[in-house]
């Protein structure tokens, strides 16, 4: 789009042809509300705070102008995002504010403009919770140095909120994610009212699209409140954005089809003014409806507060450079002033702008002491500063789990889901952990043979009359971006929860997922913030039974993005039955700051270990499974292995073949329920000794993975001697069609798997002499299962006790 109809402040909206009557739902203005000493506060408050942030974009020395502004005084790298920051500071002036009147009232503040750091550390400053964290940021001539000095330089805080920002539960940056954030925050914390600031360029993506619905699962009874503000400054980078062209009408219409009620806050002659009455205005409607649901008359869809808070982008630095226009256009997204070390114009702007705050009457520049108008509004308790608030940093509290041995079965033939029994198991955790554990499930907790939870809870659904205000642990929402929030809200104030997905569409949260694993990193690299729960998902549903639902659901790639992370805070499980999934199942509960991925089948499939076997087998990530194999496994000519449930059985299945048409071909099963002992650079790798001790020194082996085949691969390389390796695993072909064809497709099917044995044991095997008599054998009844499912429309009978479809 040419320049010039961008390059321009922000314009006021086109009025729709909306009716007036629409804007009767607004809440009214209210200015003069504050009085002249509060309304003195809050300037002084902001200005100082826009100080900070602004200078910390731009100064490496001079941090308090005390001299005139010098080329030298710039910083060679000009990191940071100044237009938002306005905004976030005049929104963290007014938290503290309402902390201050209202004496019982705990808030969190989550910041969906993550870039805008220079705010909420200079807020931080101010507060005096950055100096409580890290001493050498306290509130002195040294501490502030270091503040604005540092700032985006090697050693110093990112340009974006990060986990090492105190206060901070939302990594800033990727945006989307902050409103499911913030809901996932307060469930279960009824004292809380999370304040999230949403941009109007992250309010466009799909994720907060469907974060908006986020009260309709919030009960008023046991849960806190959000309060979303919308900040509308009309630009993105470099284009203006949806809500910055929508009139009142538009908005308020919007809003209202989501079940709130609006406050605008524009005005800025009175924004202090206008800005405390809407926020007063907001804390009184929470009360309202918790009130009421703690009362035990609950508003049947009670509106929810919203504010859209309207200033300009960049608000507060230079009109214009040159023929451009700066402040309230998208050239103030970054660095307003790009030039300031080269360019003698720019610097002199720099200059006055920064001037402008007359720092000097707020900070001390020989003790660093604050201005008392603005220490008069920071809260006296240290935990009820927004930086110091318990739930964002001091981790959580174990989980009282159940003996996964209770919902065991043992091996007597009859088959078992494991997912069914983890349901049973899951109900007790709920049972037992009734406001500190949660499920978010996208829309398929009954698909997945969840549905045993029922039997203890509900869901937690407030807009349905049969659900609502009946304390439901069950989050389902078919977002699963939304599901993923709320996790991460929940997980990372101090509680525990789980995900259960189709594999195939847990890849729609890849990104997020890493964006929570990279906080949680940076997170326990700090001394204060104390351990997290791990983030637990379930990938079920997979691609070995998505034959009814077709192509569009065979997908297993979520598993190469957990290999993908950092191996300290990473965990790939594979448990081949039930109780092998119990016991994985209450191992992650328990477990603290993974990122862990259990790969697990919903049907129905054999039990092959006793509980105890099973337990041994778990903590040992892998071990040779003597009852499939040929005299207990002693002196193989080949290793058969399988990873996962369907491909494990397809190899068990394997050996059963082999073992009847080959007995002189001896073959070594092994299964390996923790991926990551293959590695050779994981926590959790086997030293060479005991990948040796599974897997012979010198014979081959034949590995039948459930995804794609180069995870493994990856995985093995550094090991030794893994040209006599054949990774065998999901190719990417599927359709609609039978279970077993779907083996047949990928090469993982037990005729596959056998004729790999045959060629490759007959290495060290006198099976060398007829072995192409027996793979040709093998390969013609490939052909002729595939021809009897296209003629029939199933597997042949014995092939699979085919699964009912679901």
């Amino acid at each position: 789009m040419p320049d010039q109809f961008i390059d321009q402040p922000n314009p006021p909206p086109q009025d729709s042809q909306l009716p007036d009557s629409v804007l009767q739902l607004v809440v009214p203005q209210e200015n003069g509300f504050l009085s002249d000493k509060d309304r003195r506060v809050m300037r002084k408050f902001r200005r100082a705070a826009d100080y900070l942030a602004a200078a910390m974009i731009f100064l490496k020395d001079n941090a308090l102008m005390q001299d005139s502004l010098k080329p030298e005084h710039i910083k060679p790298r000009l990191l940071g995002h100044w237009g938002t920051c306005p905004g976030l500071n005049l929104v963290y002036a007014h938290i503290n504010r309402l902390l201050s009147v209202h004496a019982g009232l705990r808030s969190m503040f989550i910041v969906g403009p993550g870039h805008g750091a220079p705010a909420i550390l200079a807020c931080l400053w101010l507060e005096e919770s950055l100096g409580y964290f890290y001493p050498s940021y306290t509130v002195s001539p040294s501490g502030l140095n270091r503040l604005v000095t540092g700032f985006s330089t090697p050693g110093g805080f990112p340009s974006h909120v990060s986990a090492e920002v105190p206060g901070s539960i939302h990594e800033g940056g990727e945006l989307g994610y902050a409103l499911s954030v913030a809901f996932g925050a307060v469930f279960d914390k009824p004292d809380i009212v999370a304040v999230c600031v949403i941009g109007d360029g992250e309010a466009e993506t799909g994720p907060t699209a469907a974060a908006w619905h986020g009260h309709k699962y919030l009960d008023p009874a046991e849960s806190g409140a959000v309060l979303p503000i919308l900040h509308v400054n009309g630009f993105k980078i470099s284009e203006r954005t949806l809500f910055g062209c929508m009139d009142d009408k538009e908005t308020v219409c919007f809003f209202s089809g989501l079940g709130y009620q609006t406050r605008f806050v524009e005005d800025l002659e009175n924004i202090d003014d206008d800005m405390a009455s809407a926020m007063e205005w907001a804390i009184s409607e929470i009360k309202n409806i918790q009130n009421a649901a703690r009362g035990g008359n609950p508003i049947i869809k009670p509106r929810w507060p919203v504010i859209v808070m309207r200033t300009p982008k960049g608000w507060g630095c230079p009109a214009r450079l040159g023929d451009k226009y700066i402040e309230g256009s998208f050239h103030s997204h970054q660095v307003p002033l790009p030039g300031a070390r080269e360019d003698s114009t720019q610097l002199e702007l720099l200059e006055e702008w920064l001037k402008s705050y007359k720092i000097e009457e707020l900070i001390d520049s020989h003790d660093g002491t604050l201005d008392a108008d603005i220490t008069s509004v920071i809260p006296k308790d240290n935990e009820r500063r927004i930086g110091q608030v318990p739930e964002a940093y001091k981790g959580y509290r174990h989980l009282d789990l159940p003996n996964w041995m209770d919902f065991a079965a043992e091996s007597n033939g009859k088959d078992v889901s494991g997912m069914q029994s983890i349901g049973k198991f899951l109900a007790k955790t709920i049972e037992n952990n009734k406001s500190t554990f949660r499920i978010f499930s996208p829309d398929e907790l009954e698909s997945n043979k969840l549905n045993t939870v029922f039997n203890v809870t509900g869901r937690n659904f407030q807009v349905d009359q049969f659900s609502q205000a009946k304390g439901g642990r069950v989050i389902e929402i078919l977002s699963e971006h939304t599901c993923q929030g709320f996790m991460q809200g929940y997980i990372l104030t101090g509680r525990a929860a789980v995900f259960p997905s189709y594999e195939s569409f847990l890849g729609i949260v890849h990104t997020m997922m890493v964006q929570y694993s990279k906080f949680n990193k940076m997170g326990q690299e700090t001394n204060w913030r104390g351990p997290l729960s791990s983030i637990n998902y379930i990938e079920t549903s997979t691609w070995t039974r998505q034959e009814h639902n077709g192509f569009s659901h065979q997908n297993p790639s979520f598993i190469g993005a957990v290999l993908g992370l950092k191996p300290t805070y990473s965990r790939v499980y594979f448990p081949p039955d039930a109780n092998c999934l119990l016991s994985t199942i209450h191992h992650c509960l328990g477990s603290k700051n993974y990122v862990n991925l259990i790969v697990a089948s919903k049907h129905p499939t054999p039990i092959y270990l006793s509980p105890e076997d099973s337990e041994a087998h778990c903590q040992a990530g892998a071990t040779v499974w003597k009852f499939a194999s040929t005299d207990e496994g002693i002196n193989p000519d080949v290793v058969l292995c399988g990873v996962g449930t369907e491909t494990t059985f397809e190899v068990v299945s394997a050996a059963a073949i082999l073992r009847k048409r080959v007995p002189e071909l001896r073959v070594r099963v092994v299964n390996v329920t923790d991926l990551m002992v293959l590695g050779s650079d994981h926590p959790h790798s086997l030293d060479e000794a005991g990948f040796e001790s599974l897997f012979t020194k010198d014979r081959s082996v034949i590995i039948n993975y459930h995804g794609y085949a180069n995870d493994v691969k990856g995985l093995l390389f550094g090991r030794k001697n893994m040209e006599r390796v054949t990774v065998e695993g999901y190719r990417e072909e599927g359709t609609t069609t039978s279970p077993f064809d779907m083996m047949l497709r990928n090469n993982v099917s037990r005729y596959h798997v056998a004729v790999h044995a045959i060629r490759r044991g007959s290495l060290h095997n006198k099976v060398t002499a007829v072995h192409q008599e027996l793979v040709s054998r093998l390969m013609h009844e490939v052909e002729q299962t595939k021809q009897y499912i296209y003629e029939h429309g199933e597997d042949p009978e014995g092939c699979y006790d085919a699964p009912r479809l679901s």
